[in-house]
């Protein structure tokens, strides 16, 4: 057994202590605090099969696109993963996630922050953290989606039905769909509008293609994408000397981190990208990577939407 499975079993052992002393009632009996009540169901999901009884009541979630859905769901977590550049959750989720316990980051979650908030549902995704989920599972309950990106509208399905809340979930997607048909619908043809996402990353160029959380939102929506981005990959990188492969009708960039940003600054003032057709014509924007890239889900989404209304140029 592993240092870090010491340190985790000698802390759960700790805490079922803690509640027994804390949770007596009068006549002798212990009764944990905030213990979910009703029936139990079964959730399958990525890594098997999780039973959850009653509606889970202090929920941690370990990835960016699961707290943007259990958030959706009316549900805030007692404790969250950050972006590993970043300081804490999402800018645009600021006004919701006020009050969560930092858990870690995305790539390094902190099992005994998570074990000492005494979760009864854990959530995250199996591309993240598979090789972490019989830790997980040893302190809670504990539901992977299968993957990230291309993939958000199934995995807030799995959030919502271990939250037992999927009839919610539906309908949030309902509105969702109406509203990418609303904004596409507002530029007459949609599939004529080229539309073109950059990131910049500390070390590479990503164009981000038909298989990214981003790339789903435009295809709901209807719009076209420049050759280079037609593709089930979630992002293609590129050097700066094809930069002009990242053209299109309009375009739009975010950087991840700070050095990120210092590459876009440099990169965007240059003759490389100051001589793309959108840039000239002003058809360049620059996005929230928050909300773009690391946001994963259904309000997220939203928001994006509301950006293509605002910055795509109608005909």
């Amino acid at each position: 057994m592993s240092r870090l499975r010491r340190l985790l079993a000698a802390m759960l052992g700790l805490l079922a202590l803690m509640a027994t002393a804390c949770g007596g009632s009068g006549d002798g009996a212990t009764v944990a605090p905030d213990q979910p009540a009703g029936p139990t169901r079964t959730v399958q999901h990525s890594m098997g099969n999780t039973e959850i009884t009653g509606t889970p009541q202090r929920v941690v979630v370990l990835d960016t696109g699961e707290l943007d859905s259990v958030l959706a769901l009316g549900v805030k977590p007692v404790g969250a993963v950050r972006a590993d550049e970043a300081t804490g959750p999402q800018a645009y989720l600021s006004d919701r996630a006020t009050g969560i316990k930092p858990a870690g980051t995305v790539n390094q979650p902190n099992l005994e922050a998570i074990a000492a908030l005494q979760p009864d549902l854990i959530l995250s995704n199996k591309v993240r953290h598979e090789e972490l989920y019989d830790e997980f599972k040893s302190i809670a309950p504990t539901v992977f989606a299968e993957s990230v990106g291309q993939s958000w509208k199934r995995n807030f399905r799995v959030a919502a039905q271990a939250l037992g809340k999927s009839d919610q979930a539906e309908r949030i997607l309902a509105d969702y769909r109406r509203k990418a048909q609303q904004v596409g619908q507002r530029f007459g043809d949609p599939t004529q509008i080229e539309v073109s996402m950059v990131r910049f990353m500390s070390d590479a160029i990503r164009l981000y293609g038909e298989g990214s959380f981003i790339g789903t939102i435009l295809a709901d929506a209807g719009f076209a994408r420049p050759q280079i981005a037609r593709t089930d990959e979630t992002f293609v990188e590129i050097s700066q000397e094809q930069l002009s492969r990242a053209d299109g009708d309009v375009l739009f960039h975010a950087a991840y981190g700070p050095d990120g940003g210092t590459q876009m600054s440099q990169l965007t003032a240059g003759p490389l990208w100051q001589r793309l057709g959108a840039v000239t014509r002003g058809d360049s924007h620059q996005v929230s990577d928050d909300l773009w890239y690391l946001g994963i889900g259904p309000i997220a989404a939203d928001r994006v939407l509301d950006d293509l209304a605002t910055y795509v140029p109608h005909s």
